[in-house]
């Protein structure tokens, strides 16, 4: 997996290791990885939705559709594999995103310290599982492909490209914004609903 977020995690050494703490009481358990995505993404779903009472009317005319990737809109039937990857990915990025240190004013310390421990912490999971799921067999993919292609449906993927590029319009539009007050509560709501749909993808970890 990619070396960033160990370089991002050395400088937040505190919440690296609040998030090694809680990790290692769930003992990276990969065949409880659903539980888990599920816990972290809706508890981080509950602490966006509290860091702000309300959403700042004047803040309604700087609105922007950052244009979340389709294949999360439509909720369809990815490999197990690509919902992982894509959560590392969302994880990664999204970490990335509430690590800037140009909100202090924003919200409440609390808050953030806990959304940037719970993204830690997933990474961290989401790291090992994906590492053993290529050690323990790398034909299980090729499998659940040859499956999709027998049934004669297309093979359902989720482009981790999209998702970066996804995540690239919202840093801009922070950059181009100055990390305004506004900016952040946009920011907060779109990534708020960003976290809602990964969170219905964990059923679909589920039931694999």
């Amino acid at each position: 997996m990619s070396a960033e977020p160990d370089v991002i995690r050395k400088c937040t050494w505190p919440v690296c290791l609040v998030g090694l703490f809680v990790t290692g009481i769930l003992s990276l358990d990969c065949s409880l990885l659903d539980v888990h995505l599920r816990r972290v993404t809706w508890q981080n779903l509950s602490l966006l939705s509290r860091m702000s009472k309300s959403f700042p009317i004047e803040c309604l005319r700087e609105s922007k559709a950052f244009e979340l990737p389709q294949e999360i809109l439509s909720h369809t039937q990815p490999l197990t594999r690509d919902i992982k990857e894509a959560f590392y990915e969302m994880s990664r990025q999204a970490f990335h995103i509430f690590i800037q240190d140009t909100f202090r004013s924003t919200w409440e310390e609390k808050h953030l310290r806990q959304v940037q421990i719970g993204l830690d912490q997933q990474l961290q999971y989401l790291e090992q599982c994906l590492e053993e799921e290529e050690e323990e067999n790398e034909d299980m993919r090729e499998m659940a492909e040859d499956e999709w292609t027998q049934s004669g449906a297309p093979v359902p993927q989720l482009s981790n490209l999209e998702l970066r590029r996804y995540f690239n319009r919202i840093d801009r539009f922070l950059k181009d914004k100055k990390y305004s007050h506004c900016a952040w509560e946009i920011v907060r709501v779109e990534i708020r609903r960003c976290f809602y749909f990964f969170h219905k993808f964990t059923a679909l970890l589920r039931r694999k």
